[in-house]
């Protein structure tokens, strides 16, 4: 899904789930940005204290995939929510980012 869903289309769609239920007015910046750090924190509690190889394994078992994929959509849920209110294009602020670590980590000659 991820090579033919447009970014657009998923901000939408989070827009609107969150105005139908009424969220809108707690969507501020500084809400976001906490709501964000605590997703973080659960998708970090999925992994805590895993060895490296048992954290490459958690894709193979199916309840912590998905608990993984919950983890991660909720992130990218208030990600785009952040940049629809801080009106800043995601997709140029990775352009420009991306351009900005090739200059600090060049490749290895």
């Amino acid at each position: 899904m991820d090579a033919t869903t447009p970014v657009e289309s998923l901000k939408d769609g989070i827009r609107r789930f969150a105005t139908v239920r009424g969220w809108e007015p707690y969507h501020t910046p500084k809400n976001l940005t906490m709501a964000l750090a605590s997703e973080v924190g659960e998708l970090c509690d999925i992994f805590r204290w895993l060895t490296a190889e048992e954290s490459v394994a958690v894709a193979a078992n199916p309840a912590t995939r998905e608990a993984v994929a919950d983890e991660l959509a909720d992130i990218a849920n208030i990600v785009f929510l952040l940049s629809a209110h801080t009106g800043i294009d995601l997709s140029e602020a990775i352009a420009a980012k991306m351009t900005k670590n090739a200059i600090k980590y060049p490749p290895p000659i």
